[in-house]
């Protein structure tokens, strides 16, 4: 069992402490301000998922996973470098500014990555970049599309790439269903890829699909 903190608690967020917890891991759900803590009574199989404010999610978990908006989370999760210091972030978000639908338009860091600038704002903290090439039921149930997806994983450290890839298989992903670009400088290829995501939604819906490499 991991302790894993999720920063974010829109769809992304609350489907993967789900998943996660259901997996066997203990997870704190970071909220912006401090909330009333509560569990997951939805289903008493579900062990509880507690809650705290992102400050103290930061600092009380072991692997810390941000799904928060992408736009702000450079400033937001800067400012949690002394709780990040020594953890895993995952970062599972895109830095886009977005059409009067709410659709992703242009991205915030062209030429880069929001993965990048927060391990440059992060030195202490080990960043990967995954599962930003899909949309969210994805995320957490892989087997679920015809076509076998892929979740693309970029970081500078091995290591951190490896526990990721080991939460990973806990969400239903398979090992050939995973691709480990390189490097955090290779999230920019991948974060790039959500210009493609609008154009997808308005002609078939929010109908679940994954961006994925075919062999």
């Amino acid at each position: 069992m991991t302790s894993i903190g999720i920063l974010g608690t829109g769809r992304v967020g609350n489907g993967l402490a789900r998943a996660l917890a259901i997996a066997g891991h203990q997870i704190t759900l970071g909220h912006r301000q401090p909330p009333q803590e509560a569990t997951d009574e939805t289903n008493t199989a579900i062990p509880a998922i507690h809650r705290a404010d992102q400050r103290t999610t930061a600092a009380t978990t072991d692997i810390v996973i941000n799904a928060t908006p992408g736009d702000t989370a450079l400033e937001r999760l800067s400012a949690l470098h002394t709780e990040l210091a020594g953890k895993i972030l995952i970062d599972v978000s895109n830095a886009t500014r977005h059409t009067s639908d709410g659709l992703p338009s242009d991205l915030c860091y062209p030429g880069g990555s929001l993965a990048e600038r927060l391990q440059r704002a992060l030195p202490a903290t080990r960043v990967v970049k995954t599962l930003n090439t899909m949309l969210f039921p994805v995320m957490t149930a892989p087997a679920e599309l015809s076509t076998p997806p892929t979740a693309y994983l970029s970081g500078d450290d091995a290591d951190a790439k490896a526990l990721t890839a080991d939460l990973l298989a806990d969400l239903g992903w398979k090992p050939e269903w995973m691709e480990d670009l390189g490097d955090i400088s290779t999230a920019r290829a991948t974060e790039a890829l959500v210009l493609l995501v609008p154009h997808v939604l308005r002609r078939h819906g929010l109908r679940p699909f994954a961006v994925s490499l075919a062999r």
